[in-house]
């Protein structure tokens, strides 16, 4: 297999007994990159010279053995809303085309200390609108296993990139589902961590109280790896937890015998696909007879868990993006008669439909005779629905759901009904509203050759229980390792 092919694991084992160097991995995934990506559409822009200087810097670590780790010469794509010094950061967005930021994100600090290599900015949605990728401003991603069809959203770049081996792995980030949807849509898997384990300081910020950073990597064991480096307090995000990040990929459980599944009935619904369906029983068969214990649990309040988000998101995406008016950076409209005109004229210009929908609809409920019908009602709710979740981790270790209810879509088939779109994201909305970790990884295949995804949940701060369950199921699996066939 080409080094592209392989995994962080597999290239840091070969790396460190000087088999390959790190501009080697670089020169394979550039080579693949230059090969699939006219196909694929995930890149927006590359970093060649960053990255092969990156990987100098690395080789020599490597010579020295001078604090050598797991990400020492391995190539990692970025979601572009993650700012990069000096470098294109534009959310998709023709509002930010040409910002560079004059500071790095933490969690790109944190991997770049680790001898990380940056590949090159990955398309979204446009400001992580979406589920689809194809509200980006500059181009629409195509999933790998079927190029008429869409990667998911809004981190479809990083998912596609994974998936077509254009990285060894890639950051997405997650508010409602925007990492572990189309982790599940391309076959790779995806890991959006607890509410405040990795620093959001750099990630522009679409709802702030849901925002979070995290891995997309071709197996759990590289999701652990990658977390390990990403995770932890920062001083500049008053919202990242002073919380002990452990070593998870050493803490793996060997089995899973006495371990506690929930399965929520509210989860399997009508109108999920059959097949979708049965998939995921296979996996719960699977482990129930590999000595998990799995039991039927009840989140009655799930079912306004789609309604709340899209009153609490947008609210906070409408007071986020208050900034960008076209005065102190971003697109500006130069014949504008005066100030207002010029707001409206750049704001009109630089915000795509999907970004205008949710600016004036969280606009709406955010104003005076509005706010307690709506945004103040909204949370109380989100309230219930946290609680929800704590009891039931009193009685279960994981709770095991499907990622989303279909596979992958058609291009252009829901664009024209955001309603639609939004029920994309129904099974990844709720654990995200009570900040819970939650993964997507593979679990089969359709009879069309879309991949399938599971989605596992663990209480906020657990993430090893996550991978414990995960990683099991990966060794008695080979989903993961199934290429797309372009």
């Amino acid at each position: 297999m080409e080094l592209n092919g392989l995994t962080i694991e597999e290239l840091h084992t070969q790396l460190t007994e000087k088999k390959i160097k790190p501009s080697e991995i670089l020169d394979s995934v550039y080579k693949r990159i230059e090969a699939v990506d006219p196909k694929v559409k995930a890149y927006l822009m590359l970093t060649k010279e960053l990255a092969y200087s990156q990987a100098k810097k690395a080789e020599e670590r490597i010579i020295k053995n001078d604090n050598v780790t797991e990400l020492t010469g391995i190539p990692i794509g970025l979601k572009d809303n993650m700012c990069l010094e000096g470098y294109e950061t534009t959310c998709a967005a023709q509002m930010l085309k040409g910002y560079k930021p004059p500071y790095t994100a933490t969690a790109l600090i944190n991997l770049e200390k680790a001898g990380a290599l940056f590949t090159g900015k990955l398309n979204m949605d446009e400001y992580a609108f979406g589920s689809s990728t194809e509200n980006s401003s500059f181009q629409t991603t195509h999933n790998p296993y079927d190029l008429t069809r869409v990667p998911g959203g809004s981190s479809g770049g990083s998912a596609a990139a994974v998936a077509s081996d254009m990285c060894i792995a890639a950051l997405g980030s997650d508010t409602g589902g925007s990492i572990k949807q189309p982790a599940s849509l391309c076959n790779v898997t995806g890991l959006r961590p607890t509410y405040g384990r990795v620093s959001r300081y750099g990630l522009i910020a679409f709802g702030s109280s849901l925002d979070q950073i995290g891995p997309i990597t071709k197996s759990v064991r590289d999701n652990a790896i990658l977390l390990k480096y990403l995770a932890g307090v920062d001083r500049r995000d008053s919202t990242s937890a002073p919380v002990e990040v452990p070593d998870y990929v050493k803490n793996l459980r060997p089995d899973i015998k006495g371990m506690k599944i929930g399965l929520p009935k509210e989860y399997f619904i009508n109108g999920m696909d059959a097949q979708v369906k049965s998939k995921i029983m296979e996996a719960v068969k699977l482990l129930e007879n590999s000595g998990a214990v799995v039991k039927e649990i009840s989140l009655p309040y799930t079912e306004y868990a789609l309604d709340v988000y899209y009153v609490v998101a947008p609210a906070e995406a409408s007071s986020n993006l208050a900034r960008f008016d076209g005065v102190q950076y971003g697109l500006r409209d130069r014949e504008a008669d005066n100030m207002i005109d010029m707001y409206k004229k750049s704001r009109s210009a630089g915000f795509g439909r999907e970004t205008k929908r949710r600016i004036m609809l969280g606009t709406y409920v955010l104003s005076s005779g509005y706010y307690d019908a709506y945004y103040k009602k909204a949370q109380k709710v989100r309230t219930l629905i946290k609680q929800d979740f704590d009891r039931a981790f009193e009685n279960v270790d994981v709770i095991l759901t499907p990622t989303s209810p279909t596979t992958a879509f058609k291009i252009g088939e829901k664009a024209a009904d955001p309603l639609t779109m939004y029920l994309s994201d129904i099974f990844t909305i709720a654990p995200n509203m009570a900040g819970m970790p939650g993964m997507s990884l593979p679990a089969g295949f359709d009879s069309s050759g879309l991949p399938v995804g599971m989605q596992v949940l663990s209480a906020p701060f657990k993430e090893q229980q996550i991978f414990d369950i995960a990683d099991f199921y990966q060794k008695k699996t080979n989903w993961h390792t199934v290429k797309p066939k372009f």
